[in-house]
């Protein structure tokens, strides 16, 4: 299967908590906004649903929606995230990633993959990366 490799930019990020525990546990949603480079080009809004334990580290789902281009075909698709964080940078944000099957459009109709980040710390850009191929391949 091919490789694309991207790396994406922060443009915005909106967290507020829903729910907070007295033992310093909370839940938040997060609202962000991404800039891609390499082969994913575009922007994309990802909502997160976040889960910090009393230690700061924590769970992470979310679906975000990209538009723009994917390994040089034009449409949006989403992508489904499911990770493990950590405030304090000794492990970061692992998480994995699926290309949600359906929702490609345009050129991307029958997009697939998945994908992993791993980072730690604050970046310019962090790097991402899919094994993808299209429904027929």
């Amino acid at each position: 299967m091919p490789t694309a490799k991207a790396q994406f930019t922060l443009k915005t990020w909106d967290e507020k908590p829903y729910l907070e525990l007295d033992d310093g546990a909370k839940m938040t949603k997060s609202t962000i906004t991404y800039g891609y480079s390499g082969d994913i080009e575009g922007e994309s809004q990802l909502d997160y649903l976040m889960y910090y334990n009393p230690d700061k580290s924590g769970t992470v789902v979310g679906l975000q929606r990209v538009t723009g281009s994917f390994a040089g075909k034009k449409g949006s698709f989403a992508i489904k995230h499911v990770g493990t964080f950590d405030t304090d940078g000794k492990s970061g944000v692992q998480e994995s990633l699926e290309i949600v099957p359906g929702s490609g459009t345009d050129e991307l109709v029958g997009l697939r993959g998945t994908g992993t980040f791993d980072i730690s710390g604050h970046m310019e850009a962090y790097p991402v990366e899919f094994t993808y191929s299209f429904d027929g391949d």
